[in-house]
């Protein structure tokens, strides 16, 4: 692959891109990762599609939204999807950073 790489922006549906993230995580791969592969292989019309990972500490819900297993339990606490894509991003920046050389 080309050794540089374009920040962009994309503006998705709300569905379009829960759907994505759902998808990336059951590849176990990240959003970055599933939109390139998708692109690439809607540019060389290929099928190269990553596997979906099964295991027995991942389920999905019938809305399709996944759902990890504890090995023991936890303490409960629910947190709203606000918070969960604030926690979200803040990883996504954080990884960034280290892609970077940048301390997080």
């Amino acid at each position: 692959m080309g050794g540089w790489a374009m920040k962009t922006t994309l503006d998705l549906p709300d569905q379009l891109l829960r759907q994505a993230k759902q998808r990336a995580l059951l590849q176990g791969c990240t959003l970055k990762q599933l939109v390139a592969d998708y692109i690439r292989q809607g540019l060389q019309g290929g099928s190269g599609a990553r596997e979906v990972i099964t295991s027995p500490a991942l389920r999905t819900t019938a809305e399709g939204l996944p759902v990890f297993l504890a090995e023991q339990p936890a303490d409960q606490a629910r947190i709203d999807l606000s918070e969960a894509l604030q926690l979200e991003q803040s990883c996504l920046i954080q990884e960034d950073q280290r892609h970077v050389g940048l301390s997080a």
